[in-house]
């Protein structure tokens, strides 16, 4: 699905990312863990294509395309989706509106699918504006409900998040990786042959806490340290040296 080669990201002329190296097939959910300012968001603007991520060497490969100059939206319509931890307000335009905007593949019931995500209060109002923090999580996953996007990127999850919240985000997004649209009675393909895919899609989850791992199922860890790449393992036993060392000790145990 994803294979990242040797890339090396430059963000205002300063190099942020170094040689990062990284594979998710298809149907697998990756964790990356690394502490703030350590550039994870900056690996996953860089993947979106979002501009001032400049990159200086390497690749990015999507479904064996190299999408590594495309611009964002011919991302978006190849299946990247992504959730933001702090996305804009949007005023003017409606959340209702956005998640029309966002079909892909799919025809989405809005009303049920905000019901289940407890964001039926807010479809009506501008995008993000004046909601809590789980609100705005339960936004980005209701737009990515109706993007049904094979790649999912989703940076800090449970941040800001009250546990009543993130046990419903969890759930949003166990029914996008691995319940698929047959699991989704409020989800249909526009077309007959637009046959639903169970646990192909894949994922890029973004954690500083890896408080996330309550609610999702993860195949694999990678930590991100000071722009490098350090490790690949288990995600539970990543979080648990974590929790016990931090993640200078861990790194530096790891043969950093």
């Amino acid at each position: 699905m994803l294979v990242i080669e040797d890339l090396g990201v430059e963000v205002g002329g300063k190099q942020i990312l170094n040689r990062i190296n990284m594979e998710i097939p298809s149907g697998e959910t990756h964790i990356l863990f690394g502490p703030n300012g350590s550039g994870k968001t900056s690996l996953m603007m860089t993947i979106m294509g979002f501009s001032g991520y400049t990159v200086t060497h390497g690749k990015i490969i999507y479904k064996g395309e190299d999408i590594t100059n495309l611009p964002v939206h011919e991302r978006a319509r190849l299946g990247i989706g992504v959730a933001f931890q702090r996305p804009p307000t949007i005023n003017g335009l409606k959340t209702r509106t956005i998640v029309e905007m966002c079909h892909r593949e799919v025809t989405i019931d809005i009303e049920k699918a905000a019901e289940q995500l407890l964001a039926t209060e807010f479809l009506d109002r501008d995008v993000n504006d004046r909601l809590s923090g789980g609100e705005i999580k339960r936004s980005e996953l209701l737009q990515l409900m109706a993007q049904q996007p094979d790649l999912i990127l989703l940076d800090e999850p449970e941040s800001g998040v009250d546990l009543e919240s993130m046990a419903i985000v969890g759930e949003a997004i166990n029914m996008l990786l691995h319940r698929g649209i047959k699991k989704m009675p409020m989800i249909t393909p526009k077309k007959h042959k637009d046959i639903v895919r169970e646990n192909r899609k894949s994922a890029l989850v973004i954690t500083h806490t890896g408080h996330i791992l309550n609610y999702i199922t993860a195949d694999k860890g990678q930590v991100l340290f000071d722009g490098v790449m350090c490790c690949r393992r288990n995600a539970r036993e990543i979080l648990k040296w974590i929790d016990e060392y931090g993640y200078r000790e861990c790194v530096e145990c790891m043969n950093y």
